[in-house]
């Protein structure tokens, strides 16, 4: 927790000589109740080729130009968060979990419904009516959950539903990586969370995760050169040989000077930041950013994902639909906001929906470009890999498929398919496939 400072003490603190006592290593994501849920197979799992590698000769390159322009707004919404005086989130978007919360029953996930007097001393802890009273830039210095309220509670719509029980918990908002630039708005009632906003999502998150910044970190931090992460489940390591942080695929981390190591952000007894090297034990984890975009290196990065358990907005570490196709595609310079619906909006769009199936299938696979593309239906986006035998095929984070008596075939996890998965089944809902439901071609 923070200790009470003036902000006018934080703007004078003062950064020593960097020293390179963090080590980023590979690792692995910890084994959670994530893994054990259920895992449904279907044809195309057997019957297409499963391995990116594939698809990634269909590949055509980007110019160098276009890349380094998209690299370019990538680094400047990235640090956005630094530059803002008050909150930039809209008015409909700000306290939507408390409208949710209060406008039905809410449930713990054995199906016991929270008492209200559970949720309203969340609310009272939220002290929303306080925003922009702190005004105050940070940065998380390990990867952390969003949370929609300040408690780490987990809470559901109705787990008897299908679709709204384990994992969907609703105060999970997102997850950011390490080293992710804040702007702090206010802080809660009891002074563990903080609620900010990051450069593509918002939210409360834990006080012990990230660290206050003044102007000279910030100057010292933004070198203009970057490199991020390209192996998943790297751990970062201190001095002392404790790992401090799981890395994520997709984390960004400066280029130091010396070129030869990278930089990350140490928090002091006052809750301030500062400025620490971290060198990398194998140099093949972490790539100067926009990494090219080649057959090899999008199969490199794309087998990272594949068979990652679905995770509801970064939950257990691991990733969802929206969190799958970010990940992918920030190394190579293309930044994307938090969710399906708004990635949608962040490439040019080709509409597709209510073209026929065949129709549909042809429109995708000369209009879309392989590894740079996305497919999205309002509540599921996925990445267009290429095509086999006349088939668009796609790698997406998916929860599972529609069947006609409204269950789920539950996939939970990152797979390949094409973009009728399970159609050799009779169980399965005609109207609900993905390509009947397919609404835009998202390009870059």
């Amino acid at each position: 927790m923070f200790k009470k400072i003036a902000l006018s003490t934080l703007l004078l603190f003062s950064f020593s000589a960097l020293q390179a006592d963090y080590t980023l290593k590979p690792g692995h994501r910890m084994k959670s109740k994530i893994d054990h849920m259920p895992k449904g197979k279907v044809a195309d799992m057997h019957k297409i080729p499963q391995d990116p590698a594939y698809y990634a000769k269909q590949v055509k390159l980007f110019s160098k130009s276009r890349q380094a322009k998209l690299d370019k707004a990538y680094n400047k919404k990235y640090f956005k968060p630094w530059t803002l005086s008050r909150l930039d989130i809209p008015k409909q978007d700000y306290g939507w979990e408390i409208r949710f919360i209060t406008k039905g029953k809410i449930y713990r996930e054995n199906r016991k419904v929270i008492p209200s007097y559970v949720y309203k001393k969340w609310i009272q802890n939220a002290q929303m009516h306080k925003k922009d009273t702190k005004r105050y830039k940070a940065i998380t210095i390990r990867r952390t959950n969003v949370k929609a309220l300040p408690t780490s509670t987990a809470f559901y719509r109705d787990p008897k539903r299908v679709g709204e029980g384990f994992p969907f918990d609703y105060n999970q908002n997102s997850a950011l990586h390490i080293n992710v630039p804040l702007y702090i708005s206010h802080y809660s009632k009891d002074r563990r969370w903080a609620y900010v906003r990051a450069s593509y999502s918002f939210g409360w998150v834990k006080i012990t995760d990230i660290a206050l910044v003044n102007k000279d970190f910030i100057k010292q931090f933004k070198t203009g050169s970057y490199a991020m992460t390209i192996k998943d489940n790297l751990r970062l390591y201190n001095d002392k040989n404790k790992p401090t942080s799981i890395v994520k695929l997709g984390a960004l981390f400066p280029i130091a000077k010396d070129k030869k190591s990278y930089l990350t952000t140490k928090k002091d007894s006052l809750g301030r930041g500062k400025v620490h090297k971290v060198k990398v034990e194998t140099p093949r984890i972490i790539a100067k950013k926009p990494l090219p975009f080649t057959a090899k290196n999008v199969a490199l990065l794309a087998k990272e994902f594949y068979g990652e358990p679905y995770g509801w907005g970064g939950g257990y570490e691991c990733r969802d639909c929206s969190a799958t196709t970010r990940d992918f595609l920030g190394p190579f310079g293309i930044f994307l906001r938090r969710n399906s619906s708004k990635q949608a909006k962040d490439g040019s769009s080709t509409y597709i929906k209510g073209i026929p199936k065949s129709k549909k299938k042809r429109t995708i696979i000369q209009k879309a470009e392989p590894f740079r593309s996305l497919l999205y239906v309002p509540g599921h986006i996925v990445l267009y890999l290429g095509q086999y035998k006349g088939e668009p095929v796609i790698m997406h984070t998916y929860w599972g498929i529609r069947k006609k008596n409204g269950s789920k075939l539950i996939t939970g996890r990152t797979i390949i398919t094409t973009t009728e998965p399970g159609k050799e089944r009779r169980d399965i809902k005609e109207t609900s496939k993905l390509i009947n439901t397919l609404k835009t071609i998202v390009n870059f």
